[in-house]
């Protein structure tokens, strides 16, 4: 069995733009989906204008951003204000599985294609919106961007150093949890949909998302009534179990119980520490880790980080470098579980990505379809769902 057949004849349409929405295709789409990418006429998706733009020999350029999240997708320009384009729109939505949108709440609806008035085109649709507030409640109708939701959250507040200012994730997690979190619900969906043949409205919020995937964090407050703060690369509740600086840098150990935390003490040649009151359990080393960090400390700076992550090796302590993407990217595990892949834009060039990330036998993952070009699928799309060519607004 190939991937192909995972979601082999599920029609997905998705009017995505940027991250949250395309990212959600482009999971659909790994596992074998039809996703046909919906884009405005004469510009697209705005994600295509980001850098890196990668030129060809003749000098057309294009997005290796925009790349990443719209592989194995077919692209269709139709301009959702135009009559005969909503027509059309209109039929590929009756001939659908899957709607996935992620403008600003209100949109699909003032346009003619809110869940209601589809759903009555095609009751099995599944129509999965991406926002940042959710579609409804005081804050529906605000803008949002990752960094704002990563601040709303609560996210921002627990990352960083503890008396710094602060900051956001680097990597955008409010749009790429909640694409993961609407890709679950919709293969749930359809899933449900087997048994009833009715489909079903999915309200997929970046805010909910985040919040979920902080269960730790929202535990600890309703436990103890009591915020979380920035630790920079410490843990609340685990020591030592962090970034420490040797001679050269910086490297990462976790000793996530008592048997590594003796392990620890006899890597620096201070038995002794694991038999101090203050460090003899795990939450008392939390507890006084700032103390803790400044023992370890004085040691690690005596040799470079490899020297250390070596030691940790042969002691069975859980331990990594500070890896840059260029540094993980070359990893021997990385290139054992064939994460990257090739693949040639639309501009002929041929360039790198990473695969769907996920093993499973019988599961082989592919590049069916390179991203595509705007609009390079329109006319084909048409033919194939509708069997027909609707008049079309020109781009």
């Amino acid at each position: 069995m190939s991937n192909e057949n995972l979601l082999d004849g599920v029609r997905v349409l998705e009017f995505g733009q940027i991250a949250a929405g395309p990212f959600t295709g482009s999971l659909l789409a790994d596992l074998g989906a039809d996703v046909v990418k919906v884009e405005r006429p004469g510009g697209g998706d705005g994600m295509r204008e980001w850098p890196p733009q990668t030129p060809n020999a003749g000098g057309v350029t294009f997005s290796e951003n925009f790349a990443s999240v719209n592989r194995n997708k077919r692209s269709i320009a139709l301009d959702i204000k135009d009559e005969a384009d909503r027509e059309a729109l209109h039929e590929l939505c009756r001939q659908a599985d899957v709607v996935v949108e992620n403008f600003r709440p209100g949109v699909m609806a003032r346009n003619g294609f809110d869940y209601e008035r589809l759903a009555n085109l095609n009751p099995g649709l599944i129509f999965c919106s991406i926002s940042g507030y959710g579609q409804t409640g005081p804050y529906a109708g605000k803008g949002a961007f990752d960094v704002t939701i990563q601040a709303m959250s609560g996210l921002m507040s627990v990352t960083g150093e503890e008396h710094g200012g602060p900051v956001k994730c680097g990597v955008p997690v409010g749009d790429f949890c909640a694409g993961l979190y609407a890709a679950y619900a919709i293969v749930a969906a359809l899933l449900k949909r087997q048994q009833t043949g009715r489909g079903t409205c999915i309200d997929c919020s970046m805010l909910g998302s985040l919040i979920g995937v902080a269960a730790l964090q929202t535990s600890e407050y309703f436990g103890t009534g009591r915020s979380g703060r920035r630790m920079g690369s410490a843990h609340p509740r685990n020591a030592p179990y962090q970034a420490f600086k040797a001679s050269d840098g910086y490297f990462v150990i976790a000793a996530g119980n008592d048997k590594l935390w003796r392990e620890v003490c006899a890597a620096v040649g201070q038995p002794q520490l694991a038999e101090r009151s203050e460090f003899q359990s795990q939450l008392l080393r939390a507890r006084n880790q700032d103390e803790l960090t400044e023992i370890l400390e004085a040691t690690f700076c005596t040799e470079t980080a490899a020297y250390w992550l070596a030691e940790m090796e042969r002691r069975g302590v859980p331990a990594s470098p500070i890896n840059s993407y260029a540094d993980v990217l070359q990893d021997p595990q990385v290139e054992h579980m064939g994460l990257i892949k090739e693949l040639e834009l639309p501009n002929g060039v041929k360039t790198r990505t990473t695969g769907f990330p996920i093993s499973m036998t019988g599961f082989d993952f592919s590049i069916r379809r390179p991203p595509p070009g705007l609009g390079e699928h329109t006319e084909e799309v048409l033919n194939e769902w509708c069997c027909r060519q609707p008049t079309l607004a020109q781009g």
